[in-house]
């Protein structure tokens, strides 16, 4: 068996993995990058890119579709050719995994091992019994995998995850997505705009990151006018007949709907990929998902004699599994294990302003966590609606809510949430506010254009700003 003495080893080669693995390196300390499955980050491979490249060819569709609502009419039959959409999804999702590629193949091969990482202690690892690793510290960034619920798994080859959507090579006639959280959301009506029968259904009311009920109903209200999305669907009944699977459920009414659908997509979440790789053989603590314990500052995880000396990022730690969380948390990671393994102190990294953003349409938009963050009694709100919204109008966009919360004691600004046009960019101009601490006062003495879409958010801010003149 082969053996390495290390500073640093990272354990899992995605978005958290190299930014642990680069970071260390930079802090001065020897690494090595072991990777058990194919090189590509999650992001890349099925996650992000390859769903933002369908949701892209959705909105062309849309837009087509909707073109006579501006007097521009489009004579003959608009057509979807599902093989030549996804052929595409497929092209350029391969081709943002080969930048991803470039990046591993530039760290030279003496500082790579290839191989599934078991823990023997929390020193050593053992990969696939060919090399025993040795080390000060170790990062683990092992990632996550889809998960579907056991009830399903008879519907054999009717039953797909958001891993396996993209490698279709035409769009199905019906789809039944099960979880309407981010991925659920985004594909389930990116599908249906090119011509897949939608239904989203779900179990408890949940949508996406919303937790503000105004914002969720609206959400509701405005995504059933395009397609089915029940949250709450009370499903009695999956069963596959043949080819297809009938899915039996509560109607609005009460009465019972049976539906059949080629493919069942679950996306009800993802979990870490901890379970193989003997947690066991550590002192490490974990929760009640098997996931070690970890200062979210610092990335270090807990040891039952203390901190220990492995630090865990991204999806593996389950904390904000978002891509820019990862590769917050892996720079964050790589650091401290280097700083630990040459004998320096472990500080806390930056973690920014909190944001999350679904690519549906409208988006969806949440800064600082949103209402779910606020504790009762201790914020004011302000809201604005873009139905008559000018710039939102125009574009025949106008739909959406967007609530903005500050803090009664300060005046800050504290978060917001929305679904509204132009989402992804109202959230980032929330979060850079949040992050710089600024009051709502603040925040109306910047300058807005005319007309544009952020408009909105000064009137949600004039709103606010006057109720919390109130309480003062």
């Amino acid at each position: 068996m082969n053996t390495v003495e290390i500073d640093v080893a990272v354990v899992g080669a995605g978005t958290a993995g190299l930014a642990a693995f680069h970071a260390a390196r930079k802090a001065g300390a020897s690494a090595v990058l072991i990777e058990g499955g194919e090189y590509g980050t999650t992001c890349a491979r099925v996650g992000c890119m390859p769903s933002k490249l369908l949701i892209a060819a959705a909105e062309a569709a849309h837009a087509v579709g909707r073109a006579s609502e501006f007097g521009v009419h489009v004579d003959g039959r608009v057509r979807i050719d599902g093989h030549a959409v996804m052929a595409r999804v497929r092209r350029e999702r391969d081709r943002f995994v080969g930048f991803v590629l470039r990046d591993v193949e530039d760290i030279p091969e003496a500082e790579r091992i290839g191989g599934h990482a078991c823990f023997v202690d929390d020193h050593t690892l053992e990969v696939d019994e060919h090399t025993r690793v040795t080390c000060k510290s170790i990062v683990i960034a092992t990632g996550s995998h889809a998960v579907c619920p056991d009830s399903y798994k008879s519907l054999g080859d009717c039953l797909i995850t958001s891993d396996e959507v993209f490698d279709w090579d035409d769009l199905p006639k019906a789809v039944a997505v099960i979880g309407p959280g981010i991925v659920g959301l985004e594909l389930g009506q990116a599908l249906h705009r090119l011509g897949v029968r939608v239904a989203v259904l779900g179990r408890g009311g949940r949508v996406g990151p919303i937790s503000d009920p105004e914002i969720r109903a609206c959400a509701c209200e405005t995504f059933n006018e395009e397609f089915t999305l029940a949250p709450d669907a009370r499903i009695a009944d999956v069963r596959r007949y043949g080819d297809r699977v009938a899915i039996r459920r509560a109607g609005k009414d009460g009465s019972e709907v049976v539906e059949y659908f080629d493919y069942v997509l679950a996306a009800t979440g993802r979990v870490p990929n901890v379970a193989d790789i003997g947690l066991d053989r550590t002192t490490l603590t974990l929760d009640d998902k098997s996931v070690p314990s970890f200062d979210p500052s610092t990335t270090r995880t807990v040891s039952v004699n203390g901190a220990s000396p492995i630090f865990i990022a991204g999806d593996a730690g389950n904390y904000i599994p978002l891509l820019h969380e990862a590769a917050d948390e892996g720079r964050i990671a790589g650091v401290n294990a280097a700083h630990l393994a040459r004998g320096m102190p472990v500080m806390p990294g930056l973690r920014r302003a909190g944001i999350n953003v679904v690519f549906t349409d409208p988006q969806i938009g949440v800064v600082g966590g949103g209402l779910r963050a606020m504790k009762p009694g201790t914020f004011a709100t302000g809201e604005v609606s873009f139905e008559d919204q000018g710039r939102a109008r125009i574009l025949l966009r106008n739909k959406g809510l967007l609530k903005v919360y500050g803090d009664l004691a300060t005046a800050r600004f504290v978060g917001a949430e929305m679904v509204a046009p132009a989402a992804e960019h109202l959230a980032h101009l929330l979060a850079w506010a949040l992050q710089n601490g600024m009051t709502v006062a603040q925040m109306l003495e910047m300058p807005f254009y005319h007309p544009v879409i952020e408009e909105g958010v000064r009137t949600a801010l004039r709103d606010l700003d006057a109720n919390l003149r109130t309480w003062v």
